[in-house]
């Protein structure tokens, strides 16, 4: 059993699908914008560098991905784009952001029995709301002693997330599917992080690194990695 005082995970695309649902709301876009936009036009990276763009100021989440369509159908189409397609982005929007949390496979199982050996933590980002209503609607919110939402994962956010948690970083594992957001920032505080990735990634998560860490090709095999299965 390897010796950790904590065992945090990520939540969107660690626990439960979200960019999945992300880049079918980016094709959605690209169908309705594209009909409006000028001859010529790479729809899809328009949207993306809006949201770029908008990082600093809105955050990350379904609201703030929400605002950046509006945005961009509005900038794209210089104001041409009619008002029954901002209808249909914010029906969009809304739709993504009342649906039901959808747990991905062993998650479950993989809590209940990691959670007997140590103590765990959920440390996810993106808006608080919809954050918060997830991790209580998800089932899981009782697997956690620990549960932060976070603006953004960077080695300063992480290390007074540990600070409030009594831990040393030394003494954490981390564990997550964004090799920039769970990943490189704890290592660089000197916590262990273990990858689980996901099919999709969004592109600004996308990060050059050489840096050495546990990549396991799914949550069901943290156990044995821990040494606990």
């Amino acid at each position: 059993m390897k010796s950790f005082d904590i065992i945090a995970f990520d939540a969107d695309d660690t626990l439960w699908h979200s960019e999945d649902r992300f880049s079918a709301g980016e094709q959605h876009f690209v169908e309705l914008v594209a009909p409006y936009a000028p001859e010529g036009v790479d729809v899809k990276a328009a949207l993306t560098a809006v949201e770029r763009k908008n990082l600093s100021v809105l955050g990350y989440g379904v609201k703030a991905f929400g605002l950046s369509a509006v945005e961009a159908a509005i900038s794209i189409t210089n104001g041409a784009v009619p008002v029954s397609v901002i209808e249909k982005l914010m029906d969009m929007v809304r739709a993504h952001l009342t649906e039901a949390v959808r747990l991905l496979p062993h998650v479950p199982e993989v809590l209940a029995h990691v959670g007997r050996h140590y103590p765990l933590a959920l440390i996810t980002k993106g808006d608080l709301i919809h954050q918060t209503h997830k991790v209580q609607t998800s089932g899981l919110e009782h697997h956690f002693a620990h549960v932060e939402i976070l603006l953004e994962k960077d080695p300063d956010t992480y290390a007074k997330v540990f600070t409030r948690m009594g831990v040393a970083p030394d003494r954490v594992c981390m564990v997550g599917n964004s090799v920039r957001s769970d990943i490189l920032p704890v290592m660089a505080l000197g916590g262990t992080a273990v990858h689980v990735p996901y099919p999709l990634l969004w592109e600004l998560e996308h990060v050059d690194h050489d840096e050495h860490f546990a990549d396991l090709d799914s949550i069901s095999l943290l156990p044995a990695w821990l040494g606990v299965a």
